[in-house]
């Protein structure tokens, strides 16, 4: 029996098989069929969130070459353009981004200029945090992807916000739904000692529980045994020619979830452990790592095509801060405050968006003012992209999207 995935998802019916290559058994999304059947009539737009930890530095990923003072600042580590990627005039991307270079010239790549927010923290900890809740200087405790998930989906359907990662990222945290985290998909199950997996493996039908808190219990243990299942089948499946390079970021089990028919809109990954925070000896291992950061989102762009999926996906990029503007004398640098976001796929009007911050104007640490709050990013991911016009309590503010999608 041959069915498309939008029949797969209208059918929502347990059991169900389809033939497809992957063979994947529509039956073990369980709970998820409504979820399925509504995902169907959706636009099908997915947003993937990719977090740079560590605080990236903008200033040595997109370089500015044609600006005398950014060499002023940077005598030691200041990258000449003769070792750079240039896309125009004033710009050019750091020697291994041949992807980002690629994907640019390709009118599929947004660069958003000056990204912070006011009173900016320099702690990895706080900065994150206020990213993540896109609550700067606040101690909100949902979520800004978590809480998108609420809005879109207020039903919480199973399966609709993925984060991979070896625990629960605050962006995530939500009122409503449970993220569906795993790691390694090959593991992804509930941990317990051996004498409990009999127990654990075998869930009650909550239909015929009466008391309501035992009930959200056992949907969400079902929902999550559910989630495993397919993850890992998902994964066993996922067969893909791409090279995704030395580290592919999470971003192939994305794409492998993807193919599979996951009814899932958000998901959340990061390059993980502070990988970013260079304050010794930067340059040869800062341009490694955004290397292997090309490799990976331009490699997951070719995944999409192949599968099908290109024009449904956008990948969103950034870091918790960037690094001040001057070298500091262990040849890194320092905690700073505004910095680069890129916006990746086939749907998007690629450029550069956002007023571009001074070298010679810095702020009292020798920092660069910030131009653009990053919820104006976020805004246009949820707004421009999503369709979901009303921002402003998502964001706790007024945020004017960027024009970065042919229909904003």
């Amino acid at each position: 029996m041959k069915l498309n995935r939008r029949e797969v998802l209208r059918a929502g019916l347990s059991g169900l098989s389809m033939t497809t290559g992957a063979a994947l058994r529509v039956g073990i999304f369980g709970q998820a069929a409504a979820a399925l059947a509504a995902e169907a009539e959706s636009n099908g737009k997915i947003l993937v969130v990719l977090e740079l930890s560590g605080g990236n530095d903008g200033l040595n990923t997109l370089v500015p070459y044609a600006d005398d003072a950014y060499y002023k600042h940077r005598p030691k580590i200041g990258i000449p353009k003769k070792n750079l990627r240039p896309i125009d005039d004033h710009f050019g991307f750091s020697r291994g981004m041949v992807g980002f270079e690629r994907l640019f010239k390709g009118g599929k790549l947004a660069v958003v200029h000056g990204c912070g927010y006011d009173n900016p923290s320099f702690s990895h900890f706080s900065s994150m945090a206020y990213w993540h809740t896109a609550a700067p200087n606040s101690g909100e405790q949902y979520g800004w992807v978590g809480r998108l998930a609420d809005t879109i989906a207020p039903d919480a359907p199973p399966n609709f916000l993925v984060n991979i990662d070896s625990r629960q990222s605050l962006a995530v945290r939500s009122r409503r739904h449970v993220p569906v985290v795993f790691d390694n998909p090959n593991k992804f199950s509930r941990e317990s000692f051996f004498d409990e997996h009999e127990a654990f493996a075998s869930v009650p039908d909550s239909g015929k529980v009466d008391n309501p808190s035992r009930r959200f219990l056992l949907d969400t243990a079902r929902s999550a045994k559910d989630a495993s299942t397919l993850v890992q089948e998902a994964w066993s499946k996922y067969h893909s020619p791409v090279d995704y390079g030395i580290v592919g970021l999470d971003l192939p089990k994305v794409a492998a979830l993807i193919e599979a028919g996951m009814p899932t809109r958000l998901y959340y990954t990061a390059y993980r452990n502070n990988a970013f925070d260079t304050h010794v000896f930067q340059n040869d291992v800062h341009q490694r790592l955004l290397t292997y950061a090309s490799d990976a989102v331009s490699a997951f762009m070719l995944d999409l095509k192949r599968i099908g999926r290109a024009d449904d996906v956008v990948v969103m990029m950034f870091s918790e801060f960037g690094r001040r503007v001057p070298e500091n004398v262990s040849l890194g640098t320092d905690h700073g405050s505004a910095n680069l976001m890129f916006v990746v796929g086939n749907q998007v009007k690629g450029g550069h968006y956002g007023q571009v911050p001074s070298l010679t104007k810095l702020d009292e640490g020798d920092n660069l003012i910030h131009t653009t709050d990053f919820r104006r990013v976020y805004a246009t991911m949820i707004a421009g992209w999503l369709g979901h016009l009303d921002t402003r309590e998502l964001l706790n503010g007024d945020f004017e999207p960027f024009g970065m999608f042919p229909h904003s």
